[in-house]
């Protein structure tokens, strides 16, 4: 096992990583977003009102993108066990 390799396998499940977290991350930021806006014109301070439309939100992302998350975390998981006799020798 090189250090070339371990670079490059830790680079690699970061960004597995990052793309697996981000449509969650993403709906709940514009969500979040939104909601602030809303509050921000309509001047009302209640702080629960941001919590349930980004658990709403984010959990729906999780539903419609779980199948995408599922086949690249697959993909990426089969990618590590092809390449173990490769770092055995």
């Amino acid at each position: 096992m090189t250090p070339e390799f371990v670079v490059a396998l830790a680079k690699t499940s970061m960004e597995t990583t990052l793309l697996i977290c981000a449509p969650m991350l993403g709906t709940g930021l514009a969500v979040g977003l939104l909601v602030s806006i809303f509050q921000t014109v309509t001047s009302i301070q209640e702080m629960t009102l941001t919590f349930v439309p980004k658990i709403v939100i984010v959990f729906l992302a999780v539903i419609y993108f779980f199948p995408w998350m599922l086949q690249y975390m697959v993909d990426f998981t089969t990618q590590i066990m092809t390449s173990i006799p490769h770092v055995i020798r």
